[in-house]
């Protein structure tokens, strides 16, 4: 999305809701719990440098900002709010982060300390390929990055080779109509497939994958979609062949959730009943459980996320919602943990990252959260270790 549209969707969430800009509802405050179990990372998309939030991650889902926090990344950000989902992602072997520099239109990779903090790569930020990188997808060493904005939108490919340097695979870039909005681009679980989704012009571009890396469309592709603004998309863990797409521009509680079955040339065919009704404003970015039962999609103009059970045919059972304890949340990017426990949310309205925990499709929003970003922050992407 780009910004005038994205901002429409934030200001409907923070309707009635008065939240200071780089300032968050919850501050974060020292932990004296439980262990550290792994981390949490958060890409500021900070004007001037782009920067990175890391914080330690507590068995009890409670956040401590890493000692360094935020680390520079490179590259620049924007300073406001972009809609898409993977601006923020790991590498394969979990040695590196890969960051969206969208106000550069570059790609900064860091390198992952054993205490959790971060380096730049040495040779880096490397350039995305066009003015506005919005979305990074990995599998193994390839790499592929969806470019909007102005001038030259496009997917353009990259190999991640040792000591994390990005190099450019050459023959890889397919070219987008201009003016794209260009929301996600991801693969599938074994890398045959990769998809991005246009949010403007309400389809879906399908690839299958070759064993160098490059791009072949899949007949008929791009592919119209069921409802309108295609946005967030994941690949079911369980089943590499079902893809669910968020449809964010139904209207006030018209939001929705296509589900798709990917052949292995990348066509695609509607699953079941789809879409399947969200009954909430502006879905935008999805989060699939680890055991492929459950689906959560973020809500950013209703302040809530969804939850739905996935049948074994792909086909979505909504659950119901659960709502943000701060007004005006503007919740986007959502991550779980590895165990699948607690699942992490950017909220871009409050300037935080909220935590939930999760018992198979229910979520119960933690005491602890949310916790404060740094202040000058438009955030999106997350990972979490």
């Amino acid at each position: 999305m780009k910004l005038p549209r994205f901002a429409t969707l934030l200001g409907l969430s923070l309707a009635g809701a008065i939240v200071p800009a780089g300032t968050a509802a919850a501050a974060p405050q020292a932990h004296h719990g439980s262990n550290v179990v792994g981390h949490v990372y958060v890409n500021d998309n900070t004007t001037g440098e782009n920067t990175i939030a890391g914080f330690d991650r507590h068995a009890d889902g409670t956040l401590t900002p890493l000692a360094g926090s935020p680390f520079a990344a490179g590259g620049a950000g924007t300073g406001k709010g972009i809609g898409s989902q993977g601006a923020l992602e790991r590498s394969a072997d979990g040695r590196y982060l890969l960051a969206v520099d969208a106000g550069s239109g570059q790609i900064s990779v860091l390198r992952i300390r054993h205490d959790g903090g971060l380096t730049p790569v040495a040779g880096g930020p490397v350039s995305s390929g066009g003015p506005e990188p919005v979305s990074i997808a990995v599998h193994g060493d390839i790499v592929y990055v969806a470019n909007s904005g102005k001038g030259e939108n496009n997917y353009s490919g990259f190999t991640l080779g040792a000591g994390g340097h990005l190099r450019t695979l050459a023959g890889s870039t397919v070219a987008l109509p201009e003016g794209s909005e260009a929301g996600d681009v991801l693969f599938n679980g074994t890398g045959t497939n990769l998809v991005g989704a246009r949010i403007n012009t309400s389809v879906i571009d399908t690839y299958a994958v070759g064993e160098d890396g490059r791009l072949t469309a899949a007949p008929g592709s791009p592919f119209a979609v069921q409802a309108p603004g295609p946005f967030g998309s994941e690949f079911r863990p369980t089943n590499p062949s079902q893809l669910f797409v968020s449809n964010a521009h139904g209207g006030p509680g018209a939001g929705s959730v296509s589900a798709f079955s990917v052949a292995g040339d990348g066509t695609l065919s509607s699953i079941g009943s789809s879409p399947f009704a969200d009954e909430e404003t502006a879905p935008c970015w999805v989060e699939i459980s680890h055991n492929g039962r459950f689906l959560f999609t973020t809500n950013t103009a209703s302040g809530s996320v969804s939850r739905y059970a996935i049948e074994s045919d792909g086909s979505l059972e909504l659950l119901g919602s659960t709502a943000f304890k701060s007004p005006g949340s503007g919740p986007l990017d959502a991550r779980l943990a590895p165990d699948g426990a607690t699942l992490f949310v950017v909220e871009s309205g409050t300037h935080s990252v909220g935590g939930f925990g999760v018992d198979g499709g229910e979520l119960s929003e933690l005491s602890s959260s949310p916790t404060a970003l740094p202040a000058g922050s438009a955030p999106f992407g997350i990972v979490v270790t």
